[in-house]
């Protein structure tokens, strides 16, 4: 069969506009990371170049981060991922001499507006969960040689890894020392990770997140807050031979050719930006936005070979990498545009047909990554803080994966029947298998038990009905759709909801959503996300942190902060 990604785009990859950050990076041009590649084994080496910032007014001494650092971090994870199957082990380890990592940039985050330092954080978050998720999914373990001092959110870094070996020098530590010096959290799940991941006993854990100098040697590795110590002289030889135990010892494939991957393909104009498989249409007068996902255009490839190489253009990888970008172009980009609208356009039965071959194939490593990428960017979707609402309109193809848009959004809309003096044939709405579980929330549950919380009759009802496209009244009727206006109420009921929601305040609306989104259980990707977010959220304007006198912001001057005193 002819495949939809053997269709050239015609599009190029464009820059975002003066000012916008750009989540692209390449490789070759690196500022902050070195990728050395020794067959099964990656080398991941952190020399930060002081003045790459990606802001003005700071350097990043000491080997700390701005968003900048980060984003090449995440480039990297997902590249070893897709471009190199043969790695099993990739170690995290810094090509500074006298230290591992200082965590984030203290005078970038002081300078930083509010969002910037929220967003910032939920970002880093996800790129640290995106390493835990190669280890437990890809079987990619990440091991972290930390040779000198490891603070904040290189500790936090550390703590994404499998494994921290510390180097027993005398000088080499880890610690979180945000409570004393900044008044501020630590940012990037740290806090979850000690008790959560590494089971570091409360008490132990509270002495050490109060403590400035943090700890070192064998009290590191009693306490579990690293897996082992190695002196200097046997430093590098320790960590070369786990990597080389842990980069045989894993079920990527030894051999064979990965997926490049090339710039996506996009072009911005004032108020749109548009990619091959996805337009973001913006309303800045109403503050909203709408993405319209283009379904399959032509059945896809059927046999593996044919899979890998089609590659970036294979329609299941393209079109979540184009809405992966568009995310992070909005959330930083675009943050008074407080909603997103989502359409759909195409066949569902294509888009039906493409979840049936990644079921078919789900074992193969390609299909799984792609598979495990397309659950990543509808996490990214869950928690981004904007009021989210579909609109399934006639030609839509809402079913199976993009399905799982639907399900993300806090209300949908689904029309009645047809436009008046319009052909296209009614929306319908079909589920595969996917949406039982393949695609799961932060909470480890899927959205549809999420929807169907602890209702296990009507979750095996619709199982039943896998595949079947159901119309408006029958979609309504099996609870997966919130309202079905017809022609005549439709723009009303879409106008009345974007403007309720325009006139409600956004850091309220935002507490809200994030509540009601992740019913049921908590794991530690919620926590992180839920509990660490609100409460920073909360701290990150708090005068104590970010006043006059605040700690975050005379960190530096040898000014005392002065706190004030009450508890609330």
């Amino acid at each position: 069969m002819q495949a939809v990604s053997s269709e050239s785009s015609s599009l190029v990859h464009e820059p975002t506009p003066v000012g916008a950050l750009d989540f692209t990076r390449d490789p070759d041009h690196y500022h902050h990371w070195q990728l050395r590649l020794d067959g099964a084994v990656a080398w991941l080496g952190l020399r930060v170049a002081e003045h790459a910032t990606i802001g003005e007014g700071y350097e990043l001494k000491l080997n700390s981060y701005d968003l900048g650092v980060d984003i090449e971090l995440h480039d990297a994870v997902q590249r070893l991922r897709f471009e190199h199957p043969e790695v099993g082990c990739v170690v995290i380890h810094s090509l500074h001499e006298r230290v591992f990592c200082a965590g984030a940039n203290i005078k970038m985050l002081g300078r930083a507006t509010h969002a910037h330092k929220v967003n910032f954080c939920k970002f880093t978050n996800e790129t640290r969960n995106g390493i835990e998720n190669a280890s437990a999914c890809s079987g990619q373990t990440y091991l972290c040689a930390v040779k000198g001092s490891c603070a904040g959110g290189g500790y936090e870094l550390a703590l994404a890894c499998d494994e921290i070996i510390l180097a027993d020098d005398g000088a080499s530590s880890v610690s979180l020392p945000e409570l004393p010096l900044l008044a501020v959290l630590p940012g990037t799940g740290g806090l979850t990770r000690l008790v959560d991941k590494r089971r570091v006993r409360r008490d132990r854990a509270d002495f050490f997140c109060t403590i400035e100098e943090g700890l070192r040697g064998e009290r590191a590795v009693s306490w579990g807050l690293v897996d082992s110590i190695a002196p200097a002289s046997r430093f590098d030889g320790a960590v070369a031979q786990r990597a080389r135990e842990l980069g045989d010892d894993t079920r990527r494939p030894l051999a064979g050719s990965g997926v490049h991957l090339p710039p996506i393909a996009r072009r911005f104009s004032a108020d749109s930006v548009h990619y091959d498989h996805l337009d973001v249409l913006i309303d800045r007068d109403n503050g909203h936005a709408t993405f319209v996902i283009k379904g399959p255009q032509v059945a896809l490839p059927e046999n593996s070979e044919s899979i890998v190489a089609a590659g970036t253009r294979f329609w299941p990888l393209a079109v979540m990498r184009d809405l992966d970008d568009a995310i992070l172009h909005l959330r930083f980009n675009e943050t008074s545009v407080g909603s997103w609208i989502f359409k759909t356009l195409g066949d569902p039965e294509l888009v039906l047909a493409a979840d049936a071959l990644l079921a078919r194939h789900a074992e193969h490593w390609f299909v799984r990554e792609v598979l495990l990428f397309t659950e990543r960017v509808l996490k990214r979707l869950d928690v981004s803080a904007r009021s989210l609402i579909a609109a399934l309109e006639p030609g839509s193809c809402f079913a199976g994966t993009l399905f799982e848009l639907a399900l993300a959004c806090d209300q949908s809309y689904m029309l009645l029947g047809q436009f008046e003096d319009d052909e296209t044939p009614p929306a319908a709405v079909a589920l595969s298998e996917h949406n039982f579980g393949r695609y799961r929330m932060v909470n480890g549950i899927s959205r549809l038990e999420a929807r169907f919380l602890d209702d296990a009759q009507t979750l095996q009802v619709l199982a039943t009905r896998q595949g079947d496209l159901l119309a408006a009244q029958d979609a309504e009727q099996a609870g997966l759709v919130t309202f079905i206006p017809d022609d005549i109420d439709w723009h009303d009921e879409l106008r009345i909801v974007l403007e309720a929601r325009a006139g409600f305040s956004p850091d309220a609306l935002s507490g809200m959503e994030a509540n009601l989104r992740f019913p049921g259980p908590e794991t530690m990707e919620s926590k992180i996300f839920s509990r660490l977010s609100a409460w920073q959220n909360w701290i990150f304007q708090r005068p104590n942190a970010v006043g006059d006198k605040g700690a975050l912001v005379l960190y530096g001057s040898g000014e005392r902060a002065q706190f004030h005193k009450q508890r609330v």
